[in-house]
């Protein structure tokens, strides 16, 4: 199982190399949120132990809170992550990363686990409950990850025939 910060600064790195961007922490802690999800989608299991908690403005972790730096990225030591892992990671950056923070924000409250963590709040209250692994597992079952590739969805092919 990967550390969360060493996939942080795999999707730092990757993210930069792609975009020639450097990544803005909410971006960060949404995309690291897709990628646990798509990692139950795939795998049936978490890429990585560490838990989100139930933030204002949606999952956030605190090992990224406590580490992360926009100019280099996680300012801890790092390990590569498996290759299976990465391919993970680079498919949710590319379905997700041209979005910007705010719009994955906003995904991120449609999500089962995140709204379960917030039951009792209001929307502008901050809270800090642990999303439950079951509840991503949950969010995990509306996903069809092999539905977009290519960096289009199966459906579209069809429009490519006209």
């Amino acid at each position: 199982m990967e550390r969360i910060v060493d996939v942080a600064q795999y999707v730092y790195d990757y993210y930069t190399d792609i975009s020639n961007e450097k990544i803005d922490e909410m971006k960060l802690h949404k995309l690291l949120y897709f990628i646990q999800r798509e990692s139950y989608a795939i795998l049936n299991k978490p890429m990585f132990e560490e838990d989100f908690e139930g933030w204002m403005h949606g999952p956030v972790s605190k090992d990224i809170r406590l580490y992360y730096d926009i100019v280099c990225g996680m300012v801890c030591a790092t390990k590569p992550i498996s290759e299976d892992n990465a391919y993970i990671v680079r498919n949710v950056i590319e379905m997700y990363g041209h979005y910007d923070s705010w719009y994955l924000r906003n995904l991120s409250h449609d999500e089962i686990s995140w709204k379960n963590s917030r039951i009792g709040l209001k929307n502008n209250q901050p809270g800090n409950k642990i999303i439950s692994k079951s509840d991503i597992a949950l969010d995990a079952r509306k996903v069809r990850p092999f539905d977009y590739v290519w960096g289009m969805y199966y459906d579209e092919f069809d429009d490519l025939e006209d």
